[in-house]
Order: structure tokens, then sequence, then C-alpha cells
């Protein structure tokens, strides 16, 4: 996404920073509080119900055999039509990201939102009803065009709202509140089982069914609620207003739009970082079900396990990075707990290291996922597409024919690691390296086209 940039001249963030330094802290606090509230608990909300609605066919698919519901009812089991289910919802949902940031602009925060949260709840209510694997593909395909906007605007209303060290803290409980209801899902599927046979469904269907409709309700809720862009929202004062857009004006001159151009798109190609780290996330959200399974736990325990608790690792890698007001090292190291986890779950032999090698991998991605965002926040729709090839990348290299232990998956996502390590340590290196030049006076022009702006390392 279009980052927004407008080439500030000194004397702009001279004005914004005399605003800034008159303000009284107290008022600076309660805005910024007010803020909060507005906009994380919806947004919060709001990507729960899409992580669940994408992530949803691992919930109607966890049992080894094979041999009940969904599976059987629409041949999933048949060659690799779980992985080509489960992958083509990601090919609308990256073509689409950069047209979707368009009309973005063109309608508006809420009446797009709207559209897309309306479209996608429709499409997962009419899953439920579907009689063949190929209708199921069709409304997967249209899942992932009606959500392909919806993340990466999510993502890009919150940058506009705060400053860069303000940022990950919010991305981070956004994105970590979202995983914690998602993770539920498992447990929320099991309740379901129980309307089997109701109406004449089946369990899957009625999953289908009921988080359509859920959806469906909170796209009204996103309507009548949802807070616009700084200089459009109904909910602050006019002095308010003022204080949040010269805040951001200050720390890196990104207020009021700019276009995208093919320079700033080759710019953002560390966007590869989000797709290492999505890679993970989605393999564990497909599959954690089916390989917990195939550590002998029952339907049940595997869908009450795939709810781990690894909210704490989130927050507080957000929170350490915030504030030490540095990415990279804590990037690292999450990477570098999916790498280990994964080992863990391939070659573990006792059940209980494997899964807790599922723990560190679902702890070190969820962290990885909001800290990439914040590291690179300024090239939103480029990143977020790059997430998308890690969907496709993780469906397909977890193969029908690698189960249990998914060996090819699980050597893919080892390498995504490293991949994003070695990506870090250059982009780093690129980062440090401007912002000496910079103090050093030796750059002709500002960074970002930003008088005052430095590289969050």
């Amino acid at each position: 996404m279009e980052k927004y940039s407008e080439k500030a001249d000194v004397e702009e963030v001279e004005h914004a920073e005399l605003q800034v330094r008159d303000v009284d802290p107290e008022f600076e606090r309660k805005t910024i509080r007010r803020v909060d509230w507005r906009l994380l608990p919806l947004m919060s909300a709001l990507y729960a119900v899409a992580l669940i609605d994408r992530t949803n066919l691992s919930v109607k698919f966890p049992n080894s055999a094979r041999t009940a519901g969904m599976a059987v009812d629409l041949d999933l089991t048949v060659s690799n039509r779980y992985s080509t289910v489960s992958c083509l919802y990601f090919v609308p949902y990256i073509l689409f990201q950069l047209p979707s940031n368009i009309l973005l602009k063109f309608f508006g925060v809420r009446l797009w939102l709207t559209i897309c949260i309306l479209g996608w709840g429709i499409v997962q209510l009419g899953m439920g009803f579907v009689k063949t694997w190929g209708q199921l593909t069709v409304c997967r395909v249209l899942l992932g065009l009606f959500e392909a906007g919806f993340f990466p605007a999510l993502v890009f209303v919150i940058t506009t709202w705060y400053k860069r060290h303000e940022v990950q803290k919010r991305l981070a409980l956004f994105y970590l509140t979202s995983v914690v209801i998602g993770g539920f899902s498992g447990i929320i599927g099991y309740a379901i089982t129980f309307l089997k046979g109701k109406g004449g469904l089946d369990s899957w269907n009625w999953i289908f069914i009921i988080q359509g409709i859920l959806t469906i309700v909170l796209a009204i809720l996103n309507h009548l609620f949802i807070a616009e862009f700084p200089q459009r929202n109904n909910f602050l004062t006019v002095e308010q207003t003022n204080l949040i857009l010269s805040r951001v004006e200050l720390d890196r001159g990104d207020s009021l739009p700019d276009e995208i151009t093919l320079a700033k798109v080759l710019h953002h190609l560390v966007s590869l970082m989000f797709m290492c780290a999505t890679m993970p996330a989605y393999a564990v959200a497909y599959f954690v079900t089916i390989i917990l399974n195939s550590m002998g736990w029952s339907v049940r325990n595997s869908l009450l396990l795939s709810t781990p608790p690894y909210a704490i690792s989130c927050f507080t890698f957000a929170w350490l990075s915030d504030k030490t007001k540095k990415r990279a090292p804590f990037i690292a190291v999450q990477a570098v707990m999916i790498l280990v986890g994964m080992a863990l779950t391939g070659y573990a032999k006792q059940n209980g290291v494997r899964y807790f090698g599922l723990f560190l991998s679902a702890a070190g991605s969820s962290g990885c996922v909001p800290a990439v965002l914040a590291y690179r926040a300024v090239s939103t729709a480029v990143i977020v597409s790059a997430g998308g090839v890690g969907g496709i990348f993780a469906t397909t290299v977890f193969r029908e024919q690698d189960f249990p232990r998914y060996l090819n998956g699980v050597w893919a996502t080892i390498g995504c690691q490293l991949l994003m390590i070695v990506l870090l340590a250059i982009t780093s290196w690129h980062f440090a390296r401007k912002n000496r030049l910079l103090r050093e006076g030796k750059l002709l022009a500002p960074l970002e086209g930003t008088p005052g702006f430095y590289y969050t390392i």
C-alpha cells in the first residue's frame, strides 16, 4: 500500500514540532487513549473473524483417518485437493491487494471495509451449502477476493494514527487479539459439532453458516463505528485532530497521502521478509489440528490443543521493540524460535516435545508478523501481498503424501526463516548505513523525502 507521505519542507516540520511542544501532556495522553479505544477493539474483532474464516478449513479437517465430515462429503482426501482448495484462496488475495488500495481511497475506509466484510460474510455463509469440492474452491477464490483489501487497509489506517515507535505495540495488540480470538476457533468448532444433524446439515455446514452470519453482523457494526483516516475522522475535536496530524508529520512526514511509484515498490522488496513470517503462521493455522491428531490425540483434544497460549510472547517482544526502539534483533530471535520449533516438530520422537515445537513456531510467527509490518510499515500493500505468497507456499509444501510429519514442509519453513535472517541482516546494514551518511552530512536529500527522518532498525 502507498504510504502516507507528503514531502514536507523544513518549515512545515518545524511548525509541527512547535504545535506538539505546546500541547499539554495529559491532553495528548487522553487523545491517544481515545484513538486506541476507537480503533483497536473493533479492528481486532474484525481481523479475528477474517483469520477464522480464511483458515477454518483446518477446523473441519482434523481426523487423521479422513473418514468423517467435510473430508468425505466433498472428497477432499483425493490427491492434493485439500492443499489445492487452501492454496487457491491466496491467488486473488495477492492479485487484488494493490487495486483494492485504489478503491479504498475512492470509497473511503467505512464503505470499502463494509463492502469487503459483507462480501466475504455472504461467501462464508454460502460455503455451508456447497455440495462438491469444486464449489468449495470457487467460494474460497471469492473469499480471497473480498479479503484482499481488508488486512492492508486496517494496518494502513493504524499506521496513519500513530508515531513510528508507537506502531508496533498497536499492531501487536491488534494482531495478537485477533490471533487469540482466532485461536479459539478450534474450541468453537468443537462446540458447533454438537449441531450435527440439525436441519438436515452436518456439523461442518453449521460452522460455515454460523461464522458467515457472525461476519455479516460485524459488517454492519463496522459501517456504524469504524474510524476513518485522521483528517476525516468524526470522533475527535478539531484540537485533537490537529494534534494527531502534527505528531505524525513531525515523526515521519506522512500525515497526507502520496502516490504509488514503481521506485517505491522496488525499494520495498524487503516485503519478502513478511512472506517468511507468514509462511509458518499459515502452516500452523491450516495443519496444526492434522499434525496433533497424527500424534494420537483425539479430534476433540486436537481442536483444543490448537489454541496454544503464545499471546504473552507476542506482546512481550512488541513491548521490548517499541521500548528499545529496535526491530531487527527481536525479529531475528523470533525467526530462530520458528526454526527450532519446526525442527522439533519434524524430528522429535516424543509427542510432548513435538507439541512444544508447534508452540515455539506459533509464538515466533505470531510475533514476527506485526514486527515486520512495523519494520517497514510504509509499504503495507506490497508487504501484505507477499504475505499471501507465504500462504500459497505453506499450503503447497505441506503435502498430503508427507503426512504425518510433513518433513518437506518443515524444511521449507526452516529455509524461510534462514532467508528471513539473511534479508534482515542486509536491510539492517543498508538502513544503518543510510542513517550514518545522513548524520555525517553526506546525503544530498533527506531519507524518505522527510527532513529529520531516520530508519528504525
